[in-house]
């Protein structure tokens, strides 16, 4: 089954962001973002921190390009690697900016890393800088020292705080040649680095700018962490191409979250669980809001049915992954669609579903935002990728409408006697029940009879249920071969650090008995 997306004022809004991006005097390349919009609109705020930070397009432009010229004497050039290790702030864009505009290859990493992953990424892209933020230095002292030249954070401050403009001639990329690499969370083993080319960047910057119909007037709240990919789409690339604003979180609190939305976004960018954190806070109006998008991790039905009871909003539903640019699709449709169900694919991307039973089956995409290739990895590459075709890992199939519905990971299905067992359906079912606030199914083992579902609960806070009363509810909606053998309540389930569930980590740390 192949799909492709067909919507004409999509098609329509799409083809005319190519045009005038083409029709501008400037290079075609992703690394021109800021310094194009800064030439157009450089009194427009580019980003904000509440409760009155403020930088024009103009200013910040200035900044980052004196980080050019500080690293241009550095001897950073075309296709040198320079890591970013920052957390959200003004300074993250214009290192990460600062260090583009030189030609160079820009790595934003995990901040929330270990050593020993810092040293995995760095002895497998071999950089020739690390700019680290102040409160990370600690953690780079030592072996990363070691092994990476360091430009610490007091050395960007000092050249990036003048307004004053200084000319700079920035090193463009091709449009088809390595621009960015963003390191995979490693949630399935050591982190892998993904390489988008100037072409893939832009490209899936338009496909979400059409689906959204997104304007310079929009206001985008980023509480994520900006090295991930879905921020770095949204709030370093779509925002700054569009002219708009990006409200920066520094991070997740009630008082940053409830200082930032004063400054009245237009959009929210987010995980389900930041969703959950905001039902619950207190005198949160999102009146301003016009789109709540959600990604990163599947969206509980809990979480949908209580963000539009309790704001009248309904959540975009958005799936991709790092590989994809990342976006895949994203459903604006009514409040009661089902939470697997991730909208129509964007404009320009093909979709398959290869070996199916029943019509749900392994998910291929294909399509000008796709990554390069894994940096140094070409066997990994080839793993994935056959004839310019994407194998995503998900199972998934299409509604008669056309959306696109997913059945979970392929790695986490469970056949059990030569019968499938899709995690996601049975923790849709276990997030629906009034008290559960997370669910994670993995595959238990019994040598007699094969794997089989067991489930790891999360409670909302204060709510009471016991693994009991969990499985009879389960049993009312399930398959008895799809009701979890075991249920296992935590107080707080394991987290990546792009707040996805860690299942591996569940299935080392918390292993079900056999």
């Amino acid at each position: 089954m192949t799909m492709k997306f067909s919507c004409r004022s999509e098609e329509q809004r799409y083809h005319a962001l190519w045009s005038s991006w083409s029709a501008e005097d400037a290079p075609f390349a992703a690394n021109s973002i800021l310094e194009r919009t800064a030439r157009r609109h450089p009194h427009r705020p580019a980003i904000m921190v509440a409760p009155d930070t403020v930088y024009s397009y103009e200013q910040l432009y200035h900044a980052a390009t004196h980080i050019s010229h500080l690293l241009t004497r550095m001897k950073i050039g075309k296709g040198d690697r320079v890591m970013i290790l920052y957390e959200n702030s003004p300074l993250f864009y214009m290192a990460y900016y600062g260090a583009w505009q030189t030609g160079a290859i820009v790595i934003p990493l995990n901040v929330f890393l270990q050593e020993a992953e810092l040293l995995h990424i760095i002895a497998d892209a071999q950089p020739s800088l690390l700019l680290v933020s102040k409160t990370l230095e600690k953690l780079c002292a030592g072996k990363i020292a070691s092994s990476v030249k360091i430009v610490a954070q007091d050395i960007i401050e000092t050249v990036a705080v003048t307004d004053q403009a200084i000319p700079y001639e920035t090193h463009y990329h091709d449009a088809d040649e390595p621009s960015i690499v963003l390191y995979t969370s490693g949630t399935t083993g050591m982190p892998k680095g993904v390489v988008y080319s100037s072409r893939a960047i832009i490209t899936n910057v338009f496909q979400g700018v059409a689906r959204f119909n997104f304007t310079h007037q929009e206001r985008a709240l980023c509480p994520l962490p900006l090295f991930h990919s879905f921020t770095q789409l949204t709030c370093v690339w779509s925002s700054f191409i569009c002219a708009a604003c990006v409200i920066i979180v520094p991070k997740i609190t009630r008082t940053n979250l409830l200082a930032a939305l004063a400054l009245k976004p237009t959009v929210i960018i987010g995980i389900p669980t930041l969703y959950g954190l905001l039902c619950r806070l207190k005198k949160v109006s999102l009146d301003s809001v016009r789109y709540c998008i959600s990604g990163g991790d599947p969206l509980p039905n809990n979480i949908r049915r209580a963000v539009a009871w309790r704001f009248g909003k309904k959540l975009a539903n958005g799936y991709g992954l790092t590989e994809t640019g990342p976006l895949i699709a994203v459903d604006l449709t009514d409040q009661i669609t089902t939470t697997h169900t991730v909208g129509r694919p964007i404009v320009e991307l093909h979709c398959e579903i290869r070996d199916a039973t029943d019509g749900i089956g392994t998910l291929w995409v294909t399509g000008p935002n796709l990554m390069l290739g894994y940096y140094n990895a070409p066997e990994a590459t080839e793993k994935v990728m056959k004839d310019g075709w994407f194998n995503t890992g998900d199972l998934a199939t299409f509604d008669d409408a056309g959306n696109l519905v997913l059945c979970g990971r392929e790695r986490e299905l469970i056949v059990n006697k030569g019968v499938k067992i899709y995690p996601q359906e049975v923790e849709t079912v276990l997030t629906n029940h009034a008290a559960v606030a997370l669910a994670a199914v993995i595959a238990g083992h019994d040598p007699a009879d094969g794997d089989y579902p067991v489930a790891y609960v999360q409670l909302i806070e204060g709510a009471t249920a016991d693994p009991e009363a969990l499985r009879s509810w389960c049993q009312r909606y399930l398959a008895p071969y799809k009701v979890p053998r075991q249920i296992y309540i935590v107080e707080q389930m394991p987290m990546t650090a792009t707040g996805k569930i860690n299942k591996k980590e569940l299935a080392t740390k918390l292993q079900p008995p056999a």
